[in-house]
């Protein structure tokens, strides 16, 4: 595992090395089933899926093929009806609503389509704010954050709210938010959904920089075949299972 762009002198916690043994991701026999009044709509049937260390893998598919209940549930934003889900070889399934809050917070990254980002607050504010929330100081907080603003090469827009900000650069604080805890995986749902062209590849060079340069985990949802390109790894859905991996 390779050193984090975030690690630094004084850090908390960093440099640790993890068993490499050990998949990021391992999902066993995934059930889920959404009921709509009378009608029941599975949308995992029996799931199967490891992921390990240092992959960029890209999860494709027909809409409503399962894939962004997929993500959800690897990455415990939503429960799941029968099967078993490991992050970093611990069980989802056994952890409290809050044990899982705190699990995601400290060791998943998210960036969606729409970017999430807050209105009132810059671009700094944005990245702190996860790190606040995850128990670090105000001080150790802005210094990831910052950091994070440079890794992905917006140290000049530091104070720039979201309405001062291209789509782009948007998404690049959104990745830099999700780096700036040091997750073991982050996941992406349609991270280029809203970018034009241009955009849309300057951030998959990020990710590819961040994968080949750092040794950042990424799970992708999306329907571009030129980001699934990125990708070192293909995983086809359809109808609720895995057709290809």
């Amino acid at each position: 595992m390779r050193n984090s762009p975030l690690s630094g002198p004084g850090a908390e916690g960093e440099g640790q090395l993890r068993p490499e043994a050990v998949a990021v991701i391992e999902a066993r026999g995934l059930r889920k089933t959404y009921v709509l009044g009378r009608v029941r709509v599975p949308a995992l049937r029996g799931v199967s899926l490891r992921i390990e260390r240092g992959e960029i893998v890209a999860i494709v598919g027909p809409s409503g093929c399962g894939k962004t209940t997929l993500l959800h549930c690897l990455s415990g934003l939503e429960d799941f009806d029968a099967g078993e889900v490991r992050l970093e070889g611990q069980s989802l399934a056994r952890l409290s609503d809050s044990q899982k809050a705190d699990h995601r917070a400290r060791r998943v990254g998210f960036v969606f389509q729409s970017y999430n980002l807050l209105p009132v607050l810059n671009a700094l504010e944005n990245v702190e704010l996860p790190l606040l929330l995850a128990g670090r100081s105000a001080t150790e907080a802005r210094r990831r954050a910052t950091r994070a603003l440079e890794v992905v090469g917006l140290e000049n827009r530091l104070r720039h709210r979201p309405s001062e900000l291209s789509g782009g650069q948007q998404q690049r604080v959104a990745v830099a938010r999700a780096l700036s805890t040091e997750p073991a995986v982050i996941f992406a749902d349609e991270p280029t959904g809203n970018l034009d062209s241009d955009s849309a590849e300057e951030v998959m060079q990020l990710i590819d920089r961040l994968n080949r340069d750092n040794g950042q985990t990424f799970v992708l949802v999306t329907h571009a075949r030129e980001v699934a390109a990125h990708a070192g790894r293909v995983v086809r859905m359809r109808d609720g299972e895995i057709v290809q991996a």
